[in-house]
């Protein structure tokens, strides 16, 4: 009950905000009353007066609360692997999203932003300077790099935000469909990339611009996939194939992680094993011993979501593939060895084909299954394809090519992709679209979505010439 009741106090609390954010949005701060805030809340005005003592305290929780979800939203698109332009349009393309999204919160933010420092409250000055500060970081190393241009940083800085505002406005102004949207923030981040790289040839910073991909991967992995792309220049039509689902059973799982023995080696061969591998233990409330196990993780991705979950990872192959990992493994002693390989329900048996031919002992076991996305899930995207036409088509499986395929129900492949680029990872997809009849153009000699573009980027170029 006392659970409950703090639920629908911070319910009633979000409430009041959400109102008063399109009042203040709507308003000068002076012209809105506390009275008008409750009667659009629907609440008594002594109970509004519960959650806030006064006007200037609800404006600023408001503007405060905002800043907190944007300051997060910029950081989470930044990582450590990006370049100085992948850090800068992530930046930028965050920043523009998030006020595009919480338009009534940009009316507001729009005029306290330019006001002088006296003027603002301190907590809500010092939040702005933090988006300021991740912003300036950038352009400092940018230009340590020789990659910007020497101008003085507290104008590069109001430059760059005062066009964001500039997009902003115009996008919710005009109303923007989403292709608009898309369209109005590689606009903005050229017109930014362009002042900063002044003298530059811009085709070298965005070597996929004017060009349409479709791109083919699970729900939870098409945004991350997207932005590799986008940062490049592309247009990206994000086309989820593939929905990940818990396997039907967990038993073998069980039997095989709260056995007191344990195997010689782990191999995860995605992030999806290792994600699914960690979420079960959880849900068994057990830790895994690895104090005896070695942990192969097939690519940087799976590495990386290894660390984010604790595992300790003692073996990356220099191929991410199958053979990459027979070549690893090969310098071991395989014989009777037992590797433990949790995997897809539609799994691939080339891998533990290999390391059996080395002696070792394995155990594959279901961690998911993939299945086709809800409907309402490519609804959007179904839209988009036929509005568009795309370059080059974009499969990270043999399971998205097929999914495509059902999707679109398309009966003869070869006629579909006749006059487009097709792109796989890797030679598993390659081998599966091309038994459809289906020329593949592009593919990586290193099985990654960067790779992948690098390749993409090699491949348009030289088809330019």
């Amino acid at each position: 009950m006392k659970k409950r009741r703090h639920f629908l106090k911070e319910q009633k609390k979000g409430l009041i905000l959400d109102k008063a954010t399109e009042l203040f949005a709507r308003k000068d701060f002076y012209e809105v009353m506390m009275d008008d805030v409750a009667h659009l809340s629907k609440v008594a005005k002594g109970t509004l007066y519960n959650y806030f003592e006064s006007k200037e305290e609800l404006y600023n929780q408001i503007i405060l609360n905002n800043l907190e979800n944007l300051l997060s939203s910029v950081r989470s698109s930044l990582s450590n692997e990006l370049s100085i332009i992948e850090l800068l349009y992530a930046y930028v393309s965050s920043f523009y999203q998030y006020l595009v999204s919480h338009k009534n919160f940009f009316r507001i933010y729009l005029k306290i932003f330019w006001k002088e420092d006296e003027e603002i409250e301190t907590s809500i000055k010092l939040k702005s300077e933090e988006l300021s500060s991740i912003l300036s970081d950038i352009i400092y190393k940018g230009k340590r790099e020789n990659l910007f241009r020497d101008l003085e940083e507290d104008f590069v800085i109001r430059l760059i935000i005062g066009n964001i505002f500039n997009s902003v406005k115009r996008s919710i102004d005009n109303n923007f469909s989403h292709d608009q949207l898309l369209a109005e923030r590689e606009n903005l981040f050229d017109f930014i990339l362009n002042s900063l790289y002044a003298g530059f040839d811009n085709s070298i910073i965005r070597p996929l611009k004017n060009k349409t991909i479709v791109l083919t991967r699970t729900v939870e992995q098409s945004t991350e996939s997207a932005a590799v792309f986008s940062e490049l220049g592309a247009k990206v039509i994000t086309f989820p194939t593939l929905e990940i689902v818990p396997p039907a059973n967990w038993k073998n799982f069980d039997e095989m992680v709260l056995d007191k023995n344990k195997p010689d080696f782990i191999i995860f061969t995605s992030a999806h094993t290792v994600t699914m591998f960690a979420q079960r233990l959880k849900e068994l409330q057990k830790d895994f011993d690895f104090s005896h196990t070695k942990v192969v993780a097939i690519g940087s991705k799976t590495n990386q979501i290894c660390t984010q979950n604790n595992i300790p990872v003692n073996i990356v192959p220099e191929k991410f593939s199958g053979e990459g990992v027979v070549a690893a493994l090969s310098k071991f002693n395989l014989k009777n060895k037992i590797i433990f390989i949790p995997r897809s329900a539609i799994g691939r048996a080339e891998l533990p084909k290999g390391l059996e031919e080395l002696g070792a002992i394995i155990k594959t076991v279901p961690v998911y299954n993939v299945s086709l996305p809800r409907k309402s899930v490519v609804e959007e995207s179904l839209k988009q394809l036929k509005e568009s036409k795309p370059d080059v088509y974009v499969f990270t499986s043999p399971s998205t090519f097929e999914n495509f395929l059902t999707i679109m129900k398309i009966d003869i492949p070869a006629n579909y992709f006749k006059g487009v680029d097709v792109a796989a990872i890797g030679p598993t997809t390659k081998s599966a679209i091309e038994s459809r009849k289906v020329k593949v153009n592009i593919m990586p000699s290193e099985y990654t979505i960067k790779g992948l573009a690098n390749k993409m980027i090699e491949y348009y170029r030289l088809k330019e010439k």
